[in-house]
């Protein structure tokens, strides 16, 4: 008798153990999700404040470079994609758009030397250079958050309690393909 009686605190002291530790894995698994969603709320304040700015910097550079149109439609139309993006892939590869367009406005605004003088214009892209910094360091910090979710979600034994509350790796923000080649600026 004394020895079942041994045996099963043995088993409750382990079950109890167990269930201890897989709810310090929970609770380890809820707090870097949460830090991936706040992360991802930083990418999106900047990113907001550049799709906030944007028409303004447009409308600017417009006034002085009226004949390159297609670049303020490509860059309008990027914008546009970024209001209308609903998940997280689709708004990044919806900023990597804009981005793109708006490289390809540096390179406009690069022609003329005008523009560059014109005291709202520097304030305007001063701003916007800010802003680009901005999202560059809040998308680095989602990274390293969801690089940190993406491996405890990985890791053993964390794994197995992932799979049995469902918690899935989080999307990288990754710079898209063009993001490789530099702008040409040519005089």
């Amino acid at each position: 008798m004394n020895t079942i009686k041994k045996l099963s605190i043995l088993i409750m002291l382990i079950s109890a153990s167990f269930t201890l530790s897989g709810c310090g894995m929970y609770n380890t698994l809820v707090s870097l999700d949460e830090g991936v969603k706040e992360a991802w709320a930083q990418v999106e304040t900047q990113l907001q404040r550049r799709y906030d700015l944007i028409p303004n910097y447009v409308e600017t550079v417009k006034g002085y470079a009226a004949q390159e149109k297609e670049v303020f439609i490509k860059v309008t139309e990027a914008r546009s994609k970024v209001g209308q993006a609903k998940s997280i892939p689709d708004k990044i590869e919806a900023n990597n758009d804009l981005t793109s367009a708006l490289s390809r406005l540096l390179v406009v605004v690069e022609r003329y030397p005008e523009l560059k003088s014109n005291q709202n214009f520097m304030r305007l892209q001063d701003e916007l250079a800010g802003t680009e910094n901005r999202i560059a360091v809040a998308r680095r910090r989602y990274n390293e958050a969801v690089k940190s979710y993406n491996v405890a979600v990985r890791s053993f034994p964390q794994n197995l309690v992932a799979k049995m509350f469902s918690f899935g790796k989080a999307a990288f923000f990754e710079a898209p393909e063009a993001a490789n080649t530099p702008p040409k600026v040519q005089f």
